[in-house]
Order: C-alpha cells, then structure tokens, then sequence
C-alpha cells in the first residue's frame, strides 16, 4: 500500500488515509449559520475519499468573521447547524475537522466574488449583510484599498476577549461533533497579524520581540486545549513565511516547541496572506515549509498545488510530511483520493474507498471498459 493511502493515528483519532480538505471559504453563510450548500460542499469530499475534511475558517465572534457570509461558532443555532455536518462526515469514513479564526484587520471585507461591496440596497437583507470596524494589533490597515478599513488597536481587554472567544468556540467545536480542531493563525488574520513584524507595531508585552509576537497566539493556543478533549488532535495554521519579512522559517522553527509544549499535534504549514507578499505559487511550492517544521519536531501537513498523485507520495515517502491537504484541487475533483489509489495501488483496496453505493458499479464499468486494474498490457 502507497504511504498516501496508510492510516494516520494521533491521540485518539485515526484518519483512514493521509488526504486532508484544506479550509476554503464559501462566503455563503447567513449570521454565521451553515446551510445546505456548506452541507453538500463539505459532504461530497467524504464520498470521494478523503481521510479529513475541515471547515472553512469560522470566525469566534461577529467581528471575527472575514466578511458578513463567513461561518460562525458563537452561539447554539450555528453550532447545531455545524454538528449536522460533522455527523455527515464521520458517517462517511473521513474525520470531521473545523478551522477555528479571527480576521482582524481582514474582518468585513467584501465578499470573495463580489467587485467590492456592491450590494444593492435592496438585497443586503437577503444576504444578511453586515458591516463593522475591524480589530488588529495596531490600527494599521491591510491595504491602502478602499474595502479594508483602519482598523482599532486592541486594548487589554479586547485582548482578553479574542482568547476567551477562541476557548468557547473551541468548546461549542467539540459539542458540534469534530473530532480535529485548528486554530488559524495563518493568511494574514488575527494571530497571523500579531506574529509579523509588518502589521505588529505594539510597543506592549504583544509586540516588539519575537516572544511577544507569539504571546497572542500561545494565550489562545492554551485556551484551545483547555477547551478541547485530551484525546482530540490540536492542530494550528501557521503561514511559515509572510513573504513580506516580518516573520521567516526561523521564526516558525521557533514557535515548533512552544506550540508543542501547549499540546499542539499538527502545524498546518502554509505561507504568505498579507498585501504584495513575494511568495510565488507553483506545484508543490510550500512543501519545503512543511518540511522545515517537520525536522523541527512535529508532524506537518503540506498544502499548496499538490495535484499528481505520485508527487504526493513523493512528499510523504521523503519525510517533508506527514499529510497532503488539497484545497483548489479538491474543488477540481471531489473524488481525488478515489482517483488516486488507482494510480498508486489498484486491485480491490482501491475499490474499497469507493462510497459502497458506488464501488460495485465502478469495477463493472472498468471491468467492461478495461480500465484500471482491468487494463491489459
């Protein structure tokens, strides 16, 4: 069997192979509350295969969501609505998962597909529109763009709320069913703004040295463990690199002992999220984040146009990392890990992933058409 294709246990939780759905927003939420179509989004990947799947980032608060469409996990209805979900996805072979966040400075922006805020009047109520004044570790905007606000800087008490906001989000995650949880500190956001020196002008215990950049992000990290059951797997979103030079893989390899010392298991490792970053996209082009972490002690997933199967393998066969998560090429196909066993192992194992009302007519067709493990020569 293909390593891509193996378990992979922590704790408690055991994923029935290495492939991850990476968080993507949907910007498709009315005041926070999931509905049918994050249901169908999220579910099809636990039909086509995928050891864990993750929901988009979930704001804490109101003003933590990136815009007013964004998910949330600050109240009973959304956590009621969300625990439908998770149900789904375990029912169906993959690990139910839940990006937890805060946007900060990146809070009420427009929506992803939108031109700006182009809302008509006359339909911000059926889409539940919303807009505030963003928070962040200094009243420094995102951009110069019209869209991103100044926003407020953060006083101790609002500090002390984003920590115990994360903690009950955590809390109301685990009552909702998921059985991994991720705190986002990556793309730009919240905890992901307090690390870099490029957005992190305080001159308190939050800012300055490296140390008090991370402070933020180790209070929530704790408050996440202590809301979240010792069996579960705790992972955090870093991006290993700003790409604008205020926080570096140095810096990341720092944080690896101290996230691990708060109970963390896995760093998600992604790069960049801030305006003008310099990191350039390409096949594969974060797993060498990935990697770096890892030889720095703790499993890592590696996300980043990770497409062939077999560059996949490759990864995890050269230890850069320990699970592949796809995001665009998951949209692309829904059924990427069905697709790619039969590239790298075949025979019945391959058709046993297959959702059981579907794997009988699949080996007939391919049996018929000699395709697959039916192909000759």
């Amino acid at each position: 069997m293909s390593m891509l294709f193996s378990p992979f246990r922590q704790r408690e939780v055991t994923l029935r192979n290495r492939t991850v759905v990476a968080p993507m927003c949907q910007y498709s939420a009315r005041h926070g509350v999931v509905n049918d179509w994050h249901f169908v989004h999220l579910g099809r990947f636990a039909l086509g295969g995928f050891g864990l799947v993750m929901v988009e980032a979930t704001g804490v608060s109101p003003e933590g969501r990136i815009s007013y469409a964004d998910v949330g996990l600050w109240n009973a209805e959304q956590e009621q609505a969300l625990a439908r979900i998770a149900k789904f996805l375990k029912e169906h072979g993959a690990v139910p998962a839940i990006q937890i966040a805060h946007a900060g400075r990146k809070a009420s922006s427009p929506v992803g597909w939108r031109r700006g805020f182009d809302e008509r009047e006359d339909e911000k109520a059926s889409v539940a529109f919303e807009h505030w004044t963003p928070v962040a570790p200094s009243a420094v905007p995102h951009t110069d763009a019209p869209e991103y606000q100044t926003p407020i800087a953060l006083d101790a008490a609002g500090l002390r709320k984003v920590v115990d906001d994360f903690g009950a989000a955590f809390a109301r995650a685990h009552r909702a069913g998921f059985e991994v949880a991720e705190v986002h500190a990556a793309h730009g956001y919240l905890l992901n703004q307090f690390l870099s020196e490029y957005s992190n002008k305080r001159g308190d215990a939050y800012g300055g040295s490296r140390q008090n950049r991370m402070r933020l992000l180790l209070e929530v990290t704790e408050a996440a463990r202590a809301n979240w059951p010792a069996e579960k797997p705790l992972w955090v979103r870093i991006s290993v690199v700003d790409g604008k030079g205020g926080w570096t893989v140095e810096d990341s390899v720092a944080l690896v002992p101290e996230l691990k010392a708060r109970g963390v298991d896995v760093i998600d490792c992604t790069t960049g999220g801030f305006d003008g970053t310099s990191v350039k996209p390409g096949p594969q082009y974060q797993v060498p984040m990935a990697a770096a972490l890892r030889k720095a002690g703790i499993a890592t997933s590696a996300v980043g146009l990770i497409t062939d199967p077999h560059a996949a393998e490759a990864v995890l066969q050269a230890g850069d990392a320990d699970l592949i998560a796809l995001a665009r090429g998951a949209l692309d196909d829904p059924n990427w890990p069905l697709h790619a066993q039969h590239v790298l192992d075949d025979g019945d194992a391959a058709y046993a992933l297959w959702p059981i009302q579907a794997a009988a007519r699949i080996r007939d067709k391919d049996r018929v058409l000699g395709e697959r493990g039916f192909r000759k020569g």
